[in-house]
C-alpha cells in the first residue's frame, strides 16, 4: 500500500525538477510583490487609521478588476497552453489576441464605473457602529487614492496579457524579472511621495517633493505599473524566437471565428466565474464591515499578511494549469492524471507547512502597524483563522485549475461562483447582521464553509471528467 502511494502521489526528481523550475520564479515574484505591498501597506499605516482604511477599500475594490482580467486572459488562456503543447504557433497568437481585446474592455468598464460610482462603491464599506476611526475621513481618503489608481488600470491589464501567454510557453523568469523591477520602483516611490523628501534628506533637501500620503502611494504604483508593462513588451518583442506567437501579432485584427467561438463558449464561464467570485469575495468583506471600521482596518492588515503566506499554493495551483494543461493538448492522458496527483499531493503538503509557520509568527506582524490595539489584536485572530483553512483552501484551489486546465469551465463557474454567492455570501450576511457572534467566529464559520468545495473537488477529480483535449478540433470547426 505504501508503494501504491508513493507511486501516484510522490513523483521523481525529475519531476519535481520541473515543477520547482516552472514555480520557482512564480513563487518569487509573487513573494515580492506581496512583500513590497505589504511595506507600502506599513507605510500608510504609519499615517493613521482612516488613511489605511480608505485605501484598503479601494485596493478591495480593485482587486475585483484584476481578478476579472485574470478570468478574462485565462478564458483564452487555457487553449493557448494546450496549443503551445501542441505545437501550433498561430493558435496560440490567435489567442493572443482575444486576451487584448478583452482586458482592454475590461479596463474602460471599470474606468466607467468608477468615474461615476466611486464614492458609492467606497461607501458601502463604511460604518459608523464601530468606536474608533472617523468614517467621513476614510471616504476622503479613499477618493483621493482611487482618483489616481484609476491610471494604473489599462498598462496593469495590458501586462496581463502579455505576462499569462509568456507562462503559457513555460518561460516564468522574465515575468519574474519584470515583476521585481517594478516592486523596487513602487518601494522608492513609495517612501519618498508618501512621507515627502525631506523626512529623507532633512533640511538640506535638494529635491522639495512634499509629503503626499495616500496621494503618493497611488502615483507610485501607477509608475510601477508601467515600468513592469514596458520591460515586458520589450522583452516578447525583441525575443520572436522564444515567443512565436508575437511574430505578426498586430498585423491583423482578426480571429478566425472557429477559435473565437470555442474560446466564448469554454472562456466566458471562466471569465464571468472570475467575476462574480472576486464581486462575492468584495461583498464578503462588506458584510464584516457593518461591524465598524476596526474590522475594515483589521481586515486590511490580515489580508495583507495572509497574501504572503498564500503565494505557494496559489503558484502551484496555476502551475497545474501549464503542466497538465500542455499534456492534454498533446493528447498524453494518462501522463496528465499522474502529474495532476502529485502536484496537487506536493501543493497541500507544502501549504500545511507554510500554515503551521503563519499560524505560529502571524500574530506578531499587526504590532508593526501605527494603529490602535483592538485592531491589531481583531488582525492577529483573523490572521490564524486564515493559517487553520489554508490547506483546504490549497486543496480546493487546485481541483479549480485541474477542472480548468480541461476546459470544465462550466463546472468551475458552479464550483467557485455559485458556491460564494448561494452558499458563503448569504451565511456571510446572517451571521454579521442578524446574531451577536463576535467578528472572529462569524469570519472562522463562513470561511471553513471551504471544507464543502473540498469533498466536491475531491469527487469531481476522481471521475476524470476533466481529461480532454479540447484544441484537436477548435481549428478545423
Amino acid at each position: 500500500m505504501l508503494q501504491k502511494f508513493r507511486k501516484t502521489f510522490i513523483g521523481d526528481s525529475n519531476f519535481y525538477r520541473r515543477v520547482i523550475m516552472l514555480a520557482l520564479p512564480m513563487i518569487i515574484q509573487n513573494a515580492v510583490t506581496s512583500f513590497v505591498s505589504f511595506l507600502d501597506n506599513i507605510m500608510v499605516g504609519q499615517i493613521g487609521t482612516e488613511q489605511m482604511s480608505g485605501v484598503a477599500i479601494v485596493n478591495q475594490l480593485l482587486f475585483v478588476f484584476n481578478i476579472c482580467i485574470f478570468g478574462g486572459v485565462s478564458g483564452a488562456g487555457i487553449f493557448g497552453t494546450q496549443f503551445f503543447g501542441k505545437g501550433d504557433d498561430e493558435g496560440q497568437k490567435h489567442c493572443f489576441r482575444f486576451k487584448v481585446y478583452t482586458v482592454l474592455l475590461l479596463s474602460v468598464a471599470a474606468l466607467l464605473l468608477s468615474g461615476f460610482l466611486g464614492t458609492e462603491l467606497i461607501s458601502l464599506y463604511l460604518n459608523d457602529s464601530g468606536e474608533v476611526g472617523d468614517i467621513t475621513l476614510a471616504l476622503k481618503y479613499g477618493e483621493e487614492y482611487m482618483a489616481v489608481m484609476m491610471l494604473s488600470l489599462i498598462p496593469f491589464a495590458l501586462c496581463q496579457a502579455y505576462v499569462s501567454t509568456i507562462r503559457e510557453t513555460g518561460q516564468t523568469l522574465i515575468p519574474m524579472i519584470a515583476s521585481v523591477c517594478a516592486v523596487a520602483v513602487n518601494l522608492m516611490l513609495d517612501y519618498l511621495l508618501i512621507f515627502g523628501s525631506a523626512n529623507i534628506f532633512g533640511e538640506s533637501d535638494p529635491l522639495n517633493i512634499p509629503a503626499m500620503g495616500v496621494r503618493g502611494a497611488a502615483i507610485a504604483t501607477v509608475v510601477a505599473r508601467f515600468a513592469e508593462l514596458l520591460i515586458v513588451v520589450i522583452w516578447t518583442h525583441t525575443h520572436p524566437q522564444k515567443n512565436r506567437y508575437i511574430i505578426g501579432a498586430y498585423r491583423s485584427p482578426k480571429i478566425p471565428a472557429a477559435i473565437c467561438k470555442s474560446i466564448l463558449i469554454k472562456g466566458t464561464p471562466l471569465m464571468v466565474n472570475e467575476m462574480m467570485w472576486a464581486s462575492g469575495m468584495a461583498v464578503i468583506a462588506q458584510c464584516y464591515a457593518v461591524r465598524g471600521l476596526e474590522v475594515v482596518a483589521a481586515q486590511n492588515i490580515s489580508s495583507t499578511i495572509t497574501n504572503l503566506f498564500n503565494i505557494v499554493y496559489i503558484q502551484l495551483g496555476g502551475c497545474i494549469s501549464v503542466i497538465v494543461g500542455q499534456y492534454l493538448g498533446a493528447g498524453k492522458i494518462k501522463e496528465a492524471r499522474d502529474a495532476d496527483n502529485k502536484m496537487i499531493f506536493f501543493s497541500v503538503s507544502c501549504c500545511a507547512a507554510v500554515a503551521a509557520i503563519m499560524a505560529v509568527v502571524g500574530r506578531f506582524f499587526p504590532n508593526i502597524y501605527n494603529t490602535e490595539q483592538v485592531i491589531r489584536e481583531l488582525a492577529a485572530s483573523l490572521i490564524l483563522v486564515s493559517a487553520l483553512v489554508m490547506p483546504l483552501c490549497a486543496f480546493s484551489h487546485c481541483a479549480y485549475f485541474t477542472l480548468r486546465s480541461g476546459g470544465k469551465t462550466i463546472v468551475t463557474f458552479l464550483f467557485d461562483s455559485v458556491f460564494t454567492w448561494v452558499i458563503m455570501i448569504p451565511f456571510a450576511f446572517v451571521l454579521a447582521n442578524y446574531t451577536a457572534l463576535p467578528v472572529v467566529t462569524v469570519v472562522f464559520l463562513v470561511q471553513f464553509t471551504e471544507i464543502i468545495k473540498v469533498v466536491i473537488g475531491f469527487f469531481m477529480l476522481r471521475s476524470g471528467v476533466w481529461l480532454q483535449n479540447i484544441v484537436s478540433d477548435s481549428r478545423a470547426e
